[in-house]
């Protein structure tokens, strides 16, 4: 629902249409679960674009693929990713990102993992540790 964050992906249309499949399945698998119900509810009467895909009834599981981002500070990247599966619950999912090596995508990540590990040292040990 929210602009800023459909502004966060390049393809947008593509991967509203994934998540309410991925959300469907999800929803077929815990079909007495309030919480889910509500937050369908929701969706369904403030938005049309989510009621629209609800109504197709697609399911889907995610896998691998590419995901085209627009990041505010860096611009477009273009990340592959691959979903596992972990063996003792099946709720559970971990989900791996990378850029192609030398990509501009790769560069723009290395920026990005720069910034933050400045950031995360200073959240850590604070500014008494520089």
């Amino acid at each position: 629902l929210s602009p800023a964050y459909r502004d966060l992906f390049v393809n947008w249309d593509s991967k509203a249409s994934d998540m309410v499949s991925y959300l469907r399945l999800y929803a077929g698998c815990h079909p007495d679960d309030p919480e889910l119900s509500a937050l369908v509810g929701e969706l369904s009467v403030k938005s049309d674009e989510f009621r629209r895909l609800w109504a197709t009834h697609n399911v889907k599981e995610k896998g691998h693929g590419v995901k085209l981002l627009r990041h505010p500070l860096v611009g477009e990247l273009t990340l592959s990713y691959e979903t596992l599966k972990l063996p003792d619950d099946e709720e559970q999912h971990l989900v791996t990102y990378h850029a192609e090596p030398g990509s501009d995508s790769a560069q723009s990540l290395r920026l990005l993992a720069s910034w933050g590990a400045d950031a995360g040292l200073t959240d850590v040990i604070g500014d008494a540790g520089r």
